[in-house]
């Protein structure tokens, strides 16, 4: 009589380890479940605390093109590239004579490439006289530029002005691209030059059609 006893109790005692085991388990998977997502939210947070927002556009008031991060973070800017009418040009000696302004290839202007703009931070690509001025404005909209740039935590975007639709103009990229031939290269003709940063609170008119 007492061997069926014993035998139903330790029968009793495994399922109770083996349920015992299972739910141990569940606990576990469910702590690193919640500590992946946990893991996840703060990431999403830092990404969102270091994000970068690259802008280009134009000032008749203060008579300069521009280049703006309206992001919460810095962006280093990695590859740029200058288009006249869709063609690459690799200067702003070569951008001026592209627009037929053969006067203005001496204009100072920012180098960007390799620059880290920080939030809130306007650099002035070109900076021109009056009468100057006025002829570059009314050639502006054939000039497109194309950018990479990264944030703080090596995430990248390309925005590329060619481009028509919002979403294809500026979209994330797993990294830049490598340096090609059609490559602008201001931080060459401008060598030993910093980027001039301008007041934040400047006025600056949005870019024609096709731009942000």
């Amino acid at each position: 009589m007492d061997e069926p006893r014993a035998d139903a109790s330790r029968a009793s005692r495994r399922d109770w380890n083996a349920a015992a085991a299972v739910i141990a388990a569940l606990i576990g998977l469910l702590a690193l479940c919640v500590s992946g997502y946990t893991a996840w939210l703060q990431r999403q947070q830092v990404r969102a605390e270091v994000w970068p927002y690259l802008q280009t556009g134009i000032s008749p008031s203060q008579r300069r093109m521009n280049l703006s991060n309206k992001g919460v973070g810095p962006a280093e800017v990695k590859r740029v590239k200058v288009f006249v009418d869709g063609k690459p040009r690799h200067s702003w000696p070569e951008v001026f004579d592209a627009l037929g302004l053969h006067d203005l290839r001496n204009t100072p202007t920012s180098t960007i490439s390799g620059v880290v703009i920080s939030p809130d931070e306007t650099i002035q690509q070109v900076n021109l006289a009056e009468d100057a001025f006025a002829r570059f404005y009314r050639a502006y909209p054939r000039i497109q530029l194309a950018l990479c740039y990264c944030s703080a935590l090596d995430e990248c975007w390309v925005y590329d002005e060619r481009e028509l639709s919002a979403q294809a103009r500026r979209h994330p990229v797993a990294a830049c691209p490598a340096a090609d031939a059609d490559e602008f290269v201001d931080n060459r003709l401008q060598a030993g030059t910093a980027a001039i940063p301008v007041p934040a609170a400047g006025a600056e008119t949005p870019a024609p059609a096709g731009r942000e």
